[in-house]
């Protein structure tokens, strides 16, 4: 099956040269110029990727990323931005975006993080396909499925997210430093910081705590990393 790719630019030269690659690739590409067509053309159509600019007319990149997150799409974002601030890549990651490249940026560059975002979409990585299905109280995970549930009811994730789920409930009860997680993630090589991985926890408390402030599963263990762990009443159960 072509894998169908979403490419959304309001500076035509970028957008042609973008669509021009990946078809070389072997991709199937549709273009859009603004914020309103991008959410037309991802609402009413299935997309592998959204290449997406940060900084668009009428609804800019942040936008649309919130809007089809909360509307449960769950397609993979690779935002575009001019901007090499910390804060706007921050942001991005926070509302959903999977990742991110900076203007100016290498066709070699940007194909890369293309091909990194649909092999992790694929399938699991190696470092996670180590179960089939993993239960954890409330939670189960089909890591060869790649399906989530909660209570029996299903999670919608990213698939970064479900990495990131599918790592921490094969390790229980264990605090697993940030490094380790990015390490086995995203890869040791992958050009990505720390503070990616607690954007992706935040993402999953969003999803799986009663009170993502007050988080009953997925504890921070301050100066180490992240445990997920079951709240003592369920366990007495």
């Amino acid at each position: 099956m072509t894998t169908r790719i979403l490419v959304v630019d309001d500076e035509s030269t970028i957008r042609t040269l973008i669509e021009y690659n990946l078809s070389q690739e072997g991709f199937t590409v549709d273009t859009a110029e603004d914020g309103d067509e991008a959410l037309q053309k991802a609402e009413g159509q299935d997309y592998d990727l959204i290449l997406l600019d940060l900084m668009l007319p009428g609804k800019d990149g942040l936008a649309v990323t919130k809007t089809l997150r909360q509307e449960k799409n769950a397609t993979p974002i690779i935002m575009l931005t001019a901007k090499d601030s910390e804060t706007d890549k921050i942001v991005g990651l926070e509302l959903g975006a999977d990742d991110y490249v900076t203007k100016p940026f290498s066709v070699k560059e940007l194909l890369a993080r293309i091909h990194a975002v649909l092999r992790r979409m694929e399938a699991p990585t190696e470092a996670l396909a180590t179960g089939r299905v993993v239960t954890f109280g409330p939670l189960t995970v089909d890591i060869d499925g790649l399906q989530a549930s909660l209570r029996g009811a299903p999670l919608t994730l990213t698939p970064k997210e479900f990495d990131v789920l599918a790592y921490l409930v094969q390790r229980p009860n264990r605090v697993i430093s940030r490094e380790h997680i990015l390490d086995a993630v995203w890869g040791v090589d992958y050009p990505t910081e720390t503070r990616t991985v607690d954007m992706q926890i935040s993402h999953l408390r969003e999803k799986i705590e009663a009170n993502p402030k007050e988080p009953q599963y997925l504890q921070t263990i301050r100066g180490f990393g992240y445990k997920l762990t079951q709240p003592t009443s369920e366990v007495s159960e």
